[in-house]
């Protein structure tokens, strides 16, 4: 048995003269074709004859951030609903039918979105659409109670496993409380409270899906070895039937700065402290998200970073270092954090971690760890766009925050 490890949350105000500083650096323009059916379901194609797959990336526009006080993790639970099947695809047929033709469906929540990711050979293209637009038809009629229950003991489990049980995960679950404020869309974790899972309903998750998984509130990217007017007539022939109906309307919010420091400190048995600190920053496509992006890579991207060199290779007070700009629709987190050695005293870990921050004021990124970040940057992004399946979420989030494909 470890000794307790405190985890050290601080949320502070950051104002550097690097954060204004360098651009992040836009991929090159893909050819997209882009409509909305009539229903209201926004559309997204890109042909990408490299190698015989497709891509189906489904985003409903509803993550945590637009669930109702009482009400939390319902995004989530519907990631888990959405898998239990319908009556034309019953439970564990959507799953069998892919993986059968040698394709894979999975899918993911956070704070804006929940989203459906298919890929597979390019001849499962028909049957990815017709699973996708059977389930956000009529998903919410199949719900019984004994699905909800199912899945909302797979959620809690998935809580203790992935917050309550991990080391240094509860981290992630007070972070949104302390940066955020009451009433903000930010202001408890995508999980959801293990209070309002055990509260919810049959009738409050099939009202949650009446209002959210609608066609005007979702988005479809389609990328890979296809022909854009075949997919668009699939599209179509699938979704047109969906109803119309109005988008629904998101939560409102904005990042808030903090009137004053707040400190956590969290007990757990580790062998090694971990220190994070914790920013309100720009929300995403706002000014200053990509300067924080930037100060990011500086900070503890590669054995040059500042973090990197000054907490583990200079002085070894830390095994790992990250820092991260996390930037949303509705406002931004900048987290910066370090796993101590084994028996290292937490307060020199955070004395440390807090002095190279605070150091960024004085000493601003040099033009050359400008450029390095830049370069680091760029390449992931790009990285990102060469695989099929991040490219269909790529185009996604694209749309979701510019509204331009």
């Amino acid at each position: 048995m470890g000794r307790a490890a405190p985890l050290v949350v601080l949320g502070l105000l950051v104002a550097t003269a690097a954060a204004g500083r360098g651009a992040r650096a836009a991929p090159a323009p893909l050819p997209v074709e882009r409509f909305q059916l009539p229903n209201g379901l926004t559309v997204l194609i890109h042909e990408d004859h490299r190698v015989p797959t497709v891509a189906v990336s489904l985003w409903v526009r509803v993550g945590s951030g637009d669930e109702a006080p009482g009400r939390t993790g319902f995004a989530h639970l519907f990631e888990h609903l959405m898998f239990m099947g319908t009556e034309r695809v019953p439970r564990g047929e959507l799953d069998a039918i892919t993986e059968a033709a040698g394709g894979s469906s999975n899918a993911t929540t956070d704070e804006d979105r929940t989203s459906y990711l298919d890929v597979g050979p390019a001849h499962l293209l028909p049957t990815f659409l017709f699973l996708e637009a059977d389930r956000l038809a009529t998903l919410g009629a199949a719900i019984t109670a004994d699905k909800l229950d199912l899945q909302r003991e797979v959620v809690l489990n998935e809580r203790r496993q992935a917050f309550e049980n991990r080391p240094y995960g509860q981290v992630e679950l007070v972070l949104p409380e302390l940066l955020f404020p009451p009433g903000h869309p930010y202001h408890h974790s995508p999980i959801g409270s293990p209070a309002d899972l055990r509260a919810a309903t049959l009738d409050d998750v099939r009202g949650f899906f009446a209002r959210h998984y609608l066609a005007a509130g979702a988005q479809l990217a389609l990328v890979g070895d296809l022909r854009s007017d075949e997919a668009r007539r699939l599209v179509e022939r699938y979704f047109g039937g969906l109803p119309l109906g109005p988008a629904p309307a998101r939560v409102p919010g904005a990042s808030v700065p903090l009137p004053r420091p707040v400190r956590r400190v969290l007990t757990e048995a580790a062998a090694a402290p971990a220190v994070t600190l914790a920013f309100p920053s720009p929300a995403a496509e706002q000014p200053g998200d990509a300067a924080c992006e930037l100060l990011a890579a500086v900070l503890a991207t590669g054995g040059s970073s500042r973090l990197e060199q000054a907490l583990v290779r200079r002085r070894p007070l830390a095994q790992t270092v990250e820092a991260e700009q996390r930037a949303g629709r509705a406002g931004g987190s900048f987290v910066v954090a370090a796993v101590g050695e084994p028996g290292q005293a937490p307060a020199e870990l955070e004395r440390a971690l807090r002095g190279e921050v605070a150091r960024l004021a004085r000493e601003p990124p040099t033009q050359d760890e400008l450029e390095r970040a830049r370069a680091l940057v760029q390449t992931a992004r790009l990285a990102a766009l060469e695989h099929l399946p991040s490219l269909a979420e790529e185009l996604n989030q694209a749309e979701d925050r510019l509204g331009d494909g």
